[in-house]
Order: C-alpha cells, then structure tokens, then sequence
C-alpha cells in the first residue's frame, strides 16, 4: 500500500481517466475524473459496499492519462472500455438490437426489416422504428405490402410474379408505373409509419363498406380484421407531448448499491417501446447514468432528435459526444415523461431487486465453496470445455467462460477437431493444446481453473498438455451419475472424488456451468452436421456447381433456411429452371422420395 500511496502522491489535479488493475496487470475498471487526484484518492479511503468493495479489493495498481478537457476524458473513457472489456464496468452485453422499417431510396422503393443499424452508414436512410421485435415491425410491412402495391423483388425479373397477380406488386419489372404514382403510395407509407393511421383506416373502411354493398361478407370481414388489428396493435399509448420530434427518455430508480434504468422510446406522440437494465452501481449515480446513456447509442439504436434525462446527467458531455439535443426538462409535459420514466424504473427495481440479490448471493457463495474446496487463492474465471460427435463424425468442442460466477458469452468458443476416429481423450488433447497455446501466444487472459466435462481420463489428458506449454492451471472433472446427471467432483493430485451436496447452491452452480456448456457445444454440433447435410443435397442438384454451391452454403448454412424459401424468393438468387430443380428436390426429401 506504500507504492499505492506513493503513486496516488504524484497524480496531478487534472482532467483524464483511469484504469484499474488486479495482481495479474489485467484491467478490470476504467473511469473518468475531472480532478484524477481526488477521484483516484476515494478509491483508497473510507469504506464501501456492494460492487465497489469487491472492485476497490481487487486492485494492485493503476494508470492514468491526463488529456485537456472532461469532455475528451469522457471519449477516452468510452473507447478504453470498448477496447478492455473490464468486467467492473457497465457492458450492456444483454442488450438488444432493435428492429427498424426501412423505405429504401430507390427509385422504385422497397420497404425492408432492418436490425444492424450504423448510424454513420444509414445517416440518409428513412428509417422508422425502433419496434419491440421482429415479429411487430414485419405486421406493420406486410400490412403497407397488402395496402400499397409496392416493388418486393430485390432484383428486377423478368417477368411479373406472384406479387403482381395477385394485386400486391404492380410489375415495376415489366409495366411503366408513373412517378407520382409511386411518390403518392411512398407519401401515404410515411405518414403511416410516423403514426398517423388515419389515412389508411378510412381507406380500409371505404373497401369494407363497398365490399358489403357487394355482399362479399368474407372480404369484408377479412378487412374488418385488419381494422381491428391496427387499432388495438399498432394503435399504442398516447402521451401527451403533441408533436413529430423522436425523442427518447431515460429515468433512474437507485437502491442498495444497484442501479436501475428506464428508457422510453417516444414516435409521433407514441411510446413504441421501453428499455430495461438493472445492474450494480461502481461509481456515482450521475457518471454511471452518463457512461450508461452514450454506451446505449453505440449499440443498434438510432439516436433521435432529442434526448430528456434526470437532472444527475451531464448533458454537455452527451451532447459533445452524440451530437444530439440533450435536455433536463423542468416543468410541465416532459418534466412528467421523465418522471413516468423513473417510477418505471422503481417498480422494476422492487420486481427483480430480490431476484437479483439472491441469484448473486447464491452464485458468490458457490464459488467460494468451491474456490475453499479445492484450496485456491482467488476463482474469478472459470474455463469449461465439452465434446461432441456422432459416431466419429462432426468432431467438435464447445469451450464456455464463467466470470465472477456469470456466462461472459463473448469469451466462448467452437473448435472444428481434426481427429478422424472417436476418440475422445484426442479430441480434448487437441482442444486443450489449441486453446492454451493460443492464451500463450497472443497473451489471453489465463483462468484460474478448467473444467472438463469427463472424468479422469480426460483430466489427465488435460494436465499433460498443459505440462506441455508450461502452464500451471487446476484441472477439474465432472463425474456423472447413471442418469447422466452431476454427481462428483474430481480434483487433485493424486484425484479423489468428492461428494456435492444435491440441494447445495455448489451443485446447482456446477450443473448449471455444465449445462451450458453442453448446450453450447450441441448447438454447434448441429450446425456442423445441417451444413454437412446441405452440403450433400447441393450436390445432387443439376444446375448448381461449385461456385453456386459455395455462395448457397454460406449465406444459408443449413437445409431447414433454405426449405423455408419458396420458388419466387430461390429465382431471386438463382436462374429460374435451377431455381425449379433445388425448391423440387427439397420437397421431395421432406415426402420421403429422396
């Protein structure tokens, strides 16, 4: 602590950001300060709770970079944490990418479901959204598609298709449709995609009156259907701010060391969806709700016109970095918004606040049983690997990481194996020297203990090459029962079994780290074994050779995709007659003739 005393002496009283770092020099926090000394400083004195204290024991040193501004220590901060990774700072990996309506700028245009938005590159597209899934922004396109005839073919045919018999295309790829006509559906679209429904409810309710003096009662309650459809679906919550501007609204609940965050996504006067993220707070409320809000834009949501927050964010620096109207609202309609947001905010604190502490006790006390069991100094991170096969074919392995208890998704990793035959101790010789080596190599973070799903066996196999590469990492099995099922701990030199407790959170924690693991490696073990079986039906095919084969393998990787595609969608990427001979074959597998 004298060199930490030390080197906090010499931090100067300037703007800049920090980086955390345990005794095995891996950055585990970044921050920003506009005083580094002092921020720095706090760190070191009184004491703390919750995820600060696990953070503040964990320490061994740090670094600084002084820069000239608070708002260039903000940017910093943003990258050094996008380049890190560290696990104490708030990384958003469970959130989600919105889907977005596109009406593209072509001159015959396309209305298109879109999820990975870039604001750089889609900074001209007419975007409209975000929606609360796939599945809500496709109603919305198949309804404009059934209502306003436009071109659905990514490239022109040559003569019309099904579309156009059946009244939804006007065959763009053969007949000459004016301009305006195509500028009056294109007007009609938007003003329905910014939420005024009215123009094409009065057009529904015009069809469905003239189909009734027609007495064609299907027709018509087929349109009363629809009706109905956009009233109570796409008809959301009204709110009171009356004007176009897209704005998005962020309210805050904080209790006992966590944070909860509330946004609320606002379109033509509507509130189309909510965001939701609870996490345990590291830092003061103001600096996380900021980090949080600019980190929330690098993901695929587009950003709006305005942003309306609590009075604990620093909107300048927003602003600088997002290049967006950020506003604390005082009084009135948006004062309100911001204030709905944050009761929202409190009441998915009180719903999972339990949850959420029980899951983290029962996960902390899992792994110190288990770090005390097997006599370790520290266990945050964790390496499981599993294998599969199918009688010696589609060789693979599955590696799973666990952190502080939790999945951290963007560690795991697939292997293809190589070895030929079923052999299960080469198939875990080759996955272990290829990962080991690889963490060598380019420096990875190393885990404190591997897991193997398999027994001794395996964990020898497992030691020797680490042996092998110098590596010095507890090796662990898992031992199952005759329900194949988590039923020993193997550990130790020489091994010995120990016995776990079922109703122990020590089991419930093995089992789940193996389950994922399993699951993992099977659903690559699939895929492997679907694009092998594409792979062989491309080959029976006439008309489609290599090349052909290559392009279909990867864009659809699986047979399932590319049953799920009719004739007009396989012409769009194929020539007509192959187009034929492929839909023809699939069909014949799924009736047994193949």
């Amino acid at each position: 602590m004298v060199c930490m005393k030390q080197k906090l002496s010499l931090v100067p009283q300037k703007p800049g950001c920090y980086l955390m770092k345990n005794k095995d020099g891996v950055i585990i926090y970044v921050g920003k300060a506009k005083k580094l000394k002092n921020r720095l400083s706090s760190y070191f004195r009184g004491t703390h709770t919750g995820k600060t204290a696990r953070l503040v024991s964990e320490i061994a040193d740090f670094e600084y970079m002084v820069v000239g501004s608070e708002t260039e220590a903000f940017i910093l901060e943003l990258n050094l944490i996008k380049k890190y990774d560290p696990k104490y700072n708030i990384l958003l990996r469970d959130d989600k990418s919105y889907p977005y309506i596109e009406l593209t700028e072509e001159a015959v245009p396309r209305l298109l479901v879109v999820r990975n938005i870039n604001r750089k590159k889609n900074r001209h597209a007419k975007l409209y959204g975000p929606y609360p899934n796939v599945s809500a922004a496709r109603s919305v396109v198949n309804l404009l598609n059934r209502m306003y005839p436009l071109r659905k073919c990514r490239t022109f045919q040559k003569k019309p298709c099904l579309y156009y018999h059946i009244g939804q295309c006007l065959g763009y790829c053969t007949y000459q449709v004016s301009k305006d006509k195509i500028d009056e559906m294109v007007r009609d679209i938007q003003r329905f995609l910014k939420g005024d429904h009215t123009l094409i409810t009065e057009k529904i309710k015009s069809e469905m009156l003239a189909e009734s003096m027609k007495m064609n009662y299907e027709k018509a309650q087929e349109l009363k259907e629809l009706l109905s459809y956009i009233e109570t679906t796409l008809s959301k919550q009204k709110v009171e701010i009356q004007d176009d501007v897209d704005r998005d609204i962020f309210g805050y609940y904080e209790e006992k060391g966590y944070l909860s965050i509330q946004c609320f996504f606002v379109r033509g006067g509507k509130i189309l969806e909510r965001h939701s993220h609870i996490f345990p707070l590291v830092d003061e409320v103001g600096e996380e709700l900021t980090r949080y809000i600019a980190k929330f834009y690098e993901k695929n949501v587009l950003l709006p016109k305005e942003i309306l927050v609590p009075d604990q964010v620093d909107t300048e620096l927003l602003e600088s970095v997002l290049g967006v109207t950020v506003h604390v609202p005082i009084r009135g309609v948006k004062k309100n918004m911001v204030l709905m947001a944050c009761d929202n905010a409190k009441i998915a604190m009180n719903e999972k606040f339990e949850l959420i502490q029980k899951d983290e006790e029962r996960t902390t006390l899992a792994n110190q049983e288990l770090q005390n069991i097997l006599h370790l100094d520290h266990l945050d991170r964790i390496e499981l690997f599993d294998n599969s096969n199918l009688f010696g074919s589609y060789n693979v392995s599955g590696m799973v990481v666990f952190v502080d208890g939790k999945p951290s998704k963007n560690d795991y990793r697939k292997f293809k194996i190589t070895v030929d035959q079923n052999d299960d101790y080469g198939t875990m010789r080759e996955v272990i020297y290829r990962r080991y080596f690889r963490v060598l190599k380019d420096g990875l973070t190393r885990p404190d203990l591997i897991i193997v799903d398999g027994g001794i066996g395996q964990m020898h196999v497992a030691r020797e090459v680490l042996a092998s590469l110098g590596m010095n990492i507890p090796v662990v099995g898992l031992k199952k029962d005759d329900h194949h099922a988590t039923s020993k701990l193997l550990a130790f030199d020489p091994i010995v079994e120990i016995d776990i407790n079922k109703r122990s959170n020590l089991f419930y924690y093995l089992e789940r780290m193996q389950d994922e693991v399993h699951n993992y490696t099977i659903h690559y073990h699939k895929q492997i074994r679907s694009k092998g079986a594409l792979e062989s039906v491309l080959d029976h095919v006439e008309g489609i050779g290599e090349k052909r084969k290559k392009e279909l393998l990867k864009r659809y990787r699986t047979t399932t995709k590319l049953k799920s595609l009719s004739v007009d969608e396989l012409k769009e990427i194929l020539p007509e007659k192959v187009a034929f001979n492929l839909y023809e074959f699939l069909q014949a597998m799924d009736d047994g003739k193949k």
